[in-house]
């Protein structure tokens, strides 16, 4: 059973059809919206400020998600992939977004649409990934446009409802 507590009057809430694995972990000032998954192992802690994620969303496997006390709150976009062993803290990541498993997205990073962060990237403080672009590397630098991989994102994003599903259906 996930864990999924209160902490200085915050409750976690969440949309429709969603999807929290058993070891999960959901911890206060949490707003999350409808068909969105939190995997295995998976952490999303809003007990210094506020995270908002979006719809269609998905935290993989070991993912941390944190914000910075009085200063930087966590705002994820709709149809975001956060994979494996990622970390995002205080920061913003837009609409249709790929972060690569186990990179770190500091505080007060802004990820634009349609963007896609590298496996173990870095992407330091205050970095403005523009619209459209590929960042790799430590620390992260730009590599190239997406040029219409957008397709490719929201693919991966759609696929983990059918993912969470398949477990749905063995709780029954």
């Amino acid at each position: 059973m996930p864990l999924i507590k209160s902490v200085r009057g915050y409750t976690p809430t969440w949309g429709e059809d969603c999807f929290i694995a058993d070891n999960a972990t959901i911890v206060g000032q949490v707003t999350m919206g409808s068909r969105c998954s939190v995997w295995f192992n998976a952490v999303v802690r809003g007990d210094v400020s506020a995270i908002t994620i979006g719809d269609n969303t998905n935290i993989q496997d070991g993912a941390v998600i944190h914000a910075t006390y009085q200063r930087n709150e966590t705002i994820i976009g709709n149809n975001v992939s956060i994979a494996h062993n990622a970390i995002v803290h205080g920061c913003t990541i837009e609409d249709n977004v790929l972060i690569g498993m186990g990179a770190i997205i500091m505080d007060g990073v802004v990820v634009k649409k349609g963007s896609i962060i590298g496996a173990g990237a870095i992407v330091l403080q205050n970095t403005i990934v523009e619209e459209g672009s590929i960042w790799a590397g430590n620390p992260a630098k730009f590599i190239k446009q997406t040029q219409n991989l957008e397709s490719e994102i929201l693919r991966i994003a759609s696929a983990y409802p059918m993912y969470a599903q398949w477990f749905k259906e063995d709780r029954e």
